[in-house]
């Protein structure tokens, strides 16, 4: 009908035209255009491998002539019939052959293996035993025709979400694992959250630009990876950590409003929430301050938890600053799902009596646990184990158990008295029943990550870390620098280019160790999320900055020079923020690693057990490369 009315439109533009000639051809094209145009419609039914998915039948299709085309997940053989479901990302629906009716077709079906790919035609059908367990539960279809689209060998593991299968094999299988609905869930997810992020932030005037992947090195932070460049023999491309410096020249170039779905990468040692490389969530914006920014990606948070979780999170979120964080919680990241704050102990425990652990000590701090008093010596000796842990790195572990009348037992009985046992009471605000935990060491910081691993480990002993409860807030006020002990010497907390506190400039040549970073990062449930800045727009000062981390004027000038290059060019005042795409994605479907929300992950040791990579190369691209090897044994 279509393809008549637009000839007719056309007929009468040739007639307007009055061209004959032209008539003539344009009817002939027009015939044989239309005429395929129809033949093709009659045909697509044949040739369609599908017209519905294994998800979406329904009581109402009954009696309906459909494709399906999927995955056998199982197959069973009842008497006369063969029962086999089929299977593809939607869902999955129950197939019938009857030997009664088609026994050569039943003979078929009977042959079918696990993971077979398959194409059905057969008619919807009322299911006289209905599963309640899945959506197509009500339906079967009967089958009338079979076509095997491709054979499957045994798969080394059940295609299920209670698979069979251990991590490593289902990684070198990664494209069977995919098939299992826990996991193609979690990508689903994924990508609902990037188009909800790409909306949000095209909504707010934000413009998406790429940046590119092979750039320079930029020592200052995690290692690079580095790309050998054939045109320039010698001379290495570096894959970017982040588009940070580039980010920053958008914002000089005039867009405002910036961010990218980025993929960056990182040689470090990798554990459940690091991967090699990885996917940022990240922006930058002109004519803003730190406010500004928080604001802004607050509201993003609370239209990511209420559109994918149905969670309202607070109308403003907590501030917290580190060194209250740190002393609250032993971590910038703090989990403030469930209470056991630090109490510090100092004045009640060091040199009130001859226990030298404690007298020793330069920090002394422990939290209460409701309830648990009652705590057996093999439970207490297993808390004791796990401080001692390489992980932890306490030496020890003291306890105070408050019975219900009030009574103090400790595991320092000897050296303390009753009363000074209650004055702990008092001061850390225990209860009867309670349980109060402690640590000590020189370095109070370092005791306070210790105290923090405790504090976790009993969150999570106790059932308090609820994956189904969403706890966020901000962290501000990060110290500026911070000493790395490989390099001996300040590094930046987060990167180069952070703005210092403009109440702290007069310490940065004396004690740049105690001025305070324009620096923020937003924190769910104990995960760092997200981290950003402002950043220096001057040169002046980003020439200050690199004078402190120890840069001389031309190495500062070989790496970033034209970055401050470009300051002088009228930058105007910047901020920005990343975040952990993988991270947030993990969050949402609570999952402990962020491994189940990449489709083609690397292990623990970063390798691609999968494609067998990082691999050895061929001696004709090092030759190319002009690289030489020499391993050391």
């Amino acid at each position: 009908m279509c393809c008549v009315s637009w000839y007719g439109k056309e007929v009468e533009k040739c007639k307007e035209r009055k061209s004959k000639i032209f008539l003539i051809l344009f009817y002939l094209f027009s015939l044989k255009v239309c005429t395929f145009a129809e033949v093709n419609n009659k045909n697509i039914e044949k040739i369609m491998y599908r017209t519905k998915t294994c998800g979406e039948l329904r009581l109402i299709d009954a009696g309906k002539e459909v494709v399906l085309a999927g995955w056998v997940q199982r197959s069973r053989k009842m008497g006369g019939m063969t029962f086999v479901d089929l299977r593809d990302r939607y869902g999955i629906t129950q197939l019938v052959f009857n030997e009664a009716e088609d026994a050569g077709l039943c003979d078929e079906a009977n042959k079918l293996g696990r993971e077979y790919c398959i194409r059905v035609k057969g008619i919807v059908s009322e299911r006289q035993s209905k599963n309640n367990k899945i959506e197509t539960g009500d339906i079967e279809i009967i089958a009338k025709e079979l076509t095997v689209l491709s054979s499957s060998l045994t798969p080394p593991f059940t295609i299920e979400d209670n698979t069979d299968g251990g991590d490593d094999l289902r990684m070198k299988y990664r494209y069977l694992d995919l098939r299992r609905p826990a996991v193609r869930s979690n990508l689903e997810l994924r990508h609902r959250m990037t188009i909800l992020i790409r909306n949000f932030l095209d909504n707010l005037n934000f413009i998406e630009v790429e940046t590119p992947i092979l750039i320079g090195s930029t020592p200052e932070g995690a290692r690079d990876f580095v790309v050998p460049s054939r045109m320039n023999p010698g001379q290495f491309y570096a894959l970017p950590q982040s588009p940070q410096t580039l980010k920053q020249l958008l914002m000089v170039a005039g867009f405002d409003r910036y961010f990218q779905i980025a993929k960056c990468f990182r040689d470090e040692d990798l554990r459940a929430d690091r991967q090699p490389e990885f996917t940022q969530i990240d922006c930058e914006m002109s004519y803003v301050d730190q406010e500004d920014v928080l604001q802004v990606f607050e509201d993003m948070a609370r239209y990511l938890f209420k559109e994918i979780r149905g969670v309202e999170l607070p109308a403003k979120l907590e501030q917290m600053t580190w060194h209250d964080a740190m002393k609250r919680y032993g971590s910038d990241k703090p989990d403030v799902r469930f209470g056991m704050e630090f109490v510090e102990l100092m004045d009640d425990l060091k040199g009130t009596s001859e226990f030298s652990v404690f007298n020793e000590a330069n920090y002394i701090g422990g939290i209460v646990v409701p309830n648990c008093a009652d705590y057996s010596r093999k439970q207490l000796n297993e808390l004791t184990d796990f401080v001692k842990r390489p992980q932890v790195g306490a030496k020890g572990l003291v306890y105070i158990k408050y019975d219900e009348n009030g009574e103090a037992k400790s595991s320092v009985d000897k050296f303390f008295t009753q009363e000074q046992l209650q004055k702990v009471k008092e001061t850390t605000g225990a209860n009867n029943g309670d349980l109060v935990l402690i640590l000590s060491g020189d370095n109070a910081n370092k005791t306070r990550v210790q105290l923090c691993s405790l504090r976790l480990e009993m969150g999570n002993r106790l059932g308090l870390r609820d994956k189904n409860v969403f706890k966020c807030l901000w962290i501000v006020d990060f110290p500026l620098f911070e000493w790395s002990d490989e390099e001996q010497r300040l590094m930046a907390t987060h990167h180069p280019f952070t703005m210092p506190n403009p109440d702290d400039l007069h310490l940065l040549d004396e004690h740049p160790e105690q001025v305070r970073a324009l620096a923020y990062d937003f924190v769910c449930n104990g995960i760092e999320v997200g981290g950003g800045s402002i950043r220096i727009h001057d040169t002046e000062l980003q020439e200050r900055m690199f004078e402190v981390l120890g840069f001389t004027k031309q190495q500062a000038e070989e790496q970033f020079g034209f970055l401050m290059n470009a300051f002088r060019y009228g930058a105007p005042p910047h901020a920005g923020i990343a975040f952990g795409l993988d991270r947030y994605v993990s969050i949402m479907a609570g999952l402990d690693t962020i491994r189940d929300v990449i489709a083609f992950p690397k292990n623990n040791s970063g390798r691609d057990v999968m494609l067998d990579a990082p691999s050895v190369i061929a001696q004709k691209q090092l030759d190319e490369l002009q690289i030489k090897l020499d391993l050391k044994e």
